[in-house]
Order: structure tokens, then C-alpha cells, then sequence
């Protein structure tokens, strides 16, 4: 079982938010809005900001597991400095110190680690309302991904394509983006993927598509793309592990977790695709046949 050291801001925040009083609410809720960027000044600024008193700030700090306040503001700012690592301080924090045993043990502990502790935070509610958005064939889906998240955003899409139809998949190349804002509506679904190393025109387009009344979905890290401030739904999954990169295991079993959820919700009508894909796929002799 995860500690609470091991836990971010946002996840204690998360985690208690049902035993704060209304105030502490509201101070929880504005260092969200803008996570963790709104948490990194001055006391008197963050309570200002949240329309709170400063003892409220600290009462918070210490429902949260926290001595006080500097010692949570000390966690944002290591959690900031967390979030932007590139893969080479990455590689060296993890083998400095790091103990004799072979690697795919190491992997393995650590992805098992990373799935233990999103799944406790993982509300059932939300994933819910998401499969509720994809499965609505009314709203046309826009699947978005960045340099390294593309592949997911791709997996993503090329499986939903088989449930149903009004999807699009937004192109790599950001300055082609605006085409695709032409075409989104209000109701519209924009399902993005932005962790570590957060992409700034990801973040443009994000905050675009929502001024048009498009619903964003999220999927994360840990720390929290800036991206959440937009999103109506985010999913926020553990990356780190004994590499130069970040591991995409937990983010792939919640991708594939709301792909099998939307299949079953639309069954009879993507089996009815399904059908007829593969009719497409016998015409084309796309896959080998042994008979």
C-alpha cells in the first residue's frame, strides 16, 4: 500500500477532500484549478486568491499529512521540478544509489507499483462519465496526442474507429491544428494525451477547443498536465520507472480498459462494424488465410 509520502498534492487533496470543511474546500478547489502553479507563492496570496484566511491555508496543509504550509509548498515545488526532468537527470536519479538486481525485477516492481497506486485513486464515476461521452453518437470524438503520447492517442483511435463512427484524429503537425478546431462543435469530445514535459501548443489547442464548448477528456500523469485545468475529466495515471523514460503500462491498461467499456455499451452496433470490417478485410487479402 502506497504511503502518504508517496502521494502528490493533488492526490492527498483527492483523498481527504470529503472530510474538509466548506472553506477548506474552496482553497482545495482553487489549488486545483491551476495545479500546482496556484500553490507556489506566498500564503497571504494563496489565501487571498482563494477567498480564504490564511489559518485556513494551514489547517489544510495539516489535514492534508503536512507540518504546514511550507512543508506541502516544498512538495509542489519538488513535484514541479519532477514533472519537467529530462530523460538523461531522469536515468541518473534512478540508477544513482540504485540496488543489484536485474532490471526487468525493477521494471516490473515498479510498474506493479504504479498500477496499484492509480487504481486507488481511479474514480469508478468518472471513468463511468467517460465511457457515457464516447459511447454518445451524437458528439464527434477529436483524438489529440503528443511526441511521445501519439502511439496511445493512435491505439486509441484506431480501436474506437471499429466501435464507431465521428471520429477524427488530430495530425501531428500543430500548425494544421486550426483546420481541425474549424470542424468542432459544442458537444464535441477532444480526448487528449500530454504528460512529463508538457506540450505547450497542446495546451493552446486545449484551451480553443473548450471555448467552443467542447468536452475535454485527459489522460495524464501523476503530476497533472496544465491541460486539467480545461479538462471536464482527467485520468491520472503513475509513469515513473527505472529509465531514461516514462513507462506507458498503466496508461495503456486505462486506455484499453475504456476501449473494452464503450465496446460493450455500443456491442450491437460494433458488432455490426466489426462484420463488415472483416468482409473489407477478406476483399483487400489483407491478413493470411490457412485453408
Amino acid at each position: 500500500m502506497s504511503q502518504p509520502q508517496d502521494l502528490t498534492v493533488a492526490e492527498r487533496i483527492r483523498q481527504k477532500f470529503d472530510t474538509l470543511t466548506r472553506a477548506e474546500r474552496q482553497l482545495a478547489n482553487a489549488i486545483l484549478e491551476n495545479y500546482p502553479v496556484s500553490g507556489l507563492g506566498g500564503i497571504t496570496a494563496l489565501a487571498e486568491s482563494s477567498d480564504v484566511s490564511p489559518p485556513t491555508v494551514v489547517r489544510m496543509s495539516k489535514k492534508l499529512g503536512y507540518k504546514g504550509f511550507p512543508e506541502l509548498q516544498a512538495m509542489l515545488r519538488a513535484e514541479v521540478e519532477a514533472s519537467i526532468l529530462n530523460p538523461i537527470s531522469k536515468h541518473n536519479r534512478w540508477t544513482e544509489g540504485a540496488p543489484d538486481t536485474h532490471l526487468l525485477n525493477l521494471f516490473a516492481d515498479a510498474v506493479m507499483d504504479n498500477m496499484r497506486q492509480t487504481l486507488r485513486h481511479l474514480d469508478l464515476n468518472e471513468f463511468n462519465a467517460v465511457v457515457n461521452l464516447l459511447s454518445d453518437k451524437n458528439r464527434t470524438i477529436h483524438v489529440l496526442g503528443g511526441r511521445l503520447t501519439r502511439s496511445l492517442a493512435d491505439y486509441f483511435f484506431t480501436h474506437m474507429q471499429v466501435i464507431r463512427d465521428h471520429l477524427t484524429l488530430v495530425a501531428a503537425n500543430s500548425n494544421t491544428w486550426p483546420h481541425y478546431v474549424l470542424n468542432m462543435k459544442a458537444g464535441d469530445v477532444l480526448v487528449v494525451f500530454d504528460i512529463r514535459r508538457y506540450e505547450r501548443e497542446i495546451l493552446n489547442l486545449a484551451e480553443i477547443a473548450t471555448s467552443k464548448g467542447v468536452t475535454v477528456i485527459l489522460f495524464t500523469d501523476q503530476w497533472g498536465s496544465p491541460v486539467s485545468k480545461y479538462a471536464t475529466h482527467s485520468f491520472h495515471s503513475r509513469i515513473e520507472a527505472p529509465s531514461a523514460w516514462d513507462s506507458s503500462v498503466v496508461t495503456m491498461f486505462i486506455v484499453e480498459t475504456v476501449i473494452a467499456a464503450v465496446q460493450t455499451e455500443n456491442w450491437d452496433e460494433t458488432r455490426e462494424r466489426m462484420n463488415t470490417l472483416e468482409s473489407l478485410f477478406d476483399k483487400s487479402k489483407l491478413f493470411k488465410k490457412f485453408t
